[in-house]
């Protein structure tokens, strides 16, 4: 599953990806798009037991992809 956070102002990104995740099926990877690192997120994935990996992109966003642990 995508999801595209670009152009969004806090905390929209994170209220989004969140929701999604909520939704991803058992084994499945939620990648998403910021326009920002997302360090408040990064907590809460933590917590939440999810595994991430960032890469900043060439046009300075950043996609971080998520899986549940």
């Amino acid at each position: 599953m995508k999801l595209d956070n670009r152009g969004l102002e806090p905390p929209q990104p994170m209220m989004r990806t969140l929701a999604a995740l909520d939704e991803l099926p058992e084994g499945e990877e939620l990648i998403i798009n910021n326009d920002r690192r997302p360090m408040f997120l990064y907590e809460e994935l933590d917590g939440r037991g999810y595994k991430h990996e960032t890469i900043e992109l060439e046009d300075g966003s950043f996609q971080i992809t998520i899986r549940k642990s």
